[in-house]
């Protein structure tokens, strides 16, 4: 497929319904580049943490806002396919950025109006040529509504966490699947009745529900929707 056509693949969903990996391996498929902006979000949570910004479970958003200049957010090259770093000012955070700190307090910081725009302004700049698979909440309908594909990936929250259980464990982080669940709970509330660009699934948008497929049924079922978009 390399010489056809290349498309904004926009893929939306919730926490842990397996965007992220679901997108990296499209994009490796199809010769694209995957843009993960969730990573993008929880690297403006990592600075607003080393950088003091939250204490007493609480955002300090004025000062955050007032940062927001010294937040310099891009991907590395590649590692393995598309496995690109996180870099933060130059600096490699991709497993910083993964811990269950982070992962509480991603949605929070997502939904500061002034985080948003910085962050959808460099997602733009990020797709203008196409070729792209980027996921998140608010592709299809804030970022690239334009999107020629627009997925909506969802999953019951019980596989969500122990699929996001299994990751932590992976790197060492023994945490409850009681927790887990909560704290996914908690983001999906958060994400979906945000006031700033709220995580919905768009009318154009084909849902995937990965609750019961196979990864690689998942992977079979978006290409054959990638085809049919590609020869219409």
């Amino acid at each position: 497929m390399q010489n056809e056509r290349k498309l904004i693949i926009a893929i939306d969903g919730y926490a842990s319904s397996g965007k992220s990996t679901l997108a990296k391996s499209l994009a490796d498929s199809l010769g694209y580049v995957f843009i993960d902006t969730g990573a993008m979000y929880r690297g403006v949570a990592y600075f607003t943490v080393v950088n003091g910004l939250y204490t007493n479970d609480s955002i300090h958003e004025e000062a955050l806002i007032k940062r927001l200049d010294e937040v310099h957010l891009m991907f590395g090259d590649p590692i393995v396919g598309n496995d690109r770093p996180l870099l933060l000012n130059g600096v490699n955070i991709n497993d910083p950025i993964r811990s269950s700190e982070i992962s509480a307090l991603v949605s929070l910081v997502a939904v500061i109006p002034e985080v948003r725009t910085k962050l959808v302004d460099l997602q733009r700049q990020m797709g203008t040529n196409g070729g792209i698979v980027m996921d998140g909440r608010d592709i299809g309908s804030v970022v690239f509504p334009e999107a020629e594909l627009k997925l909506f990936m969802t999953a019951d929250v019980e596989k969500r966490a122990q699929r996001r259980q299994l990751e932590l464990l992976a790197k060492g982080e023994n945490v409850p699947l009681e927790e887990i669940k909560l704290n996914l709970e908690s983001r999906d509330q958060i994400d979906s009745s945000r006031s700033e660009s709220p995580l919905l699934k768009v009318s154009d948008a084909v849902e995937i529900d990965t609750s019961s497929l196979t990864f690689s049924e998942q992977v079979e079922q978006i290409i054959d929707l990638v085809k049919k978009v590609t020869f219409n």
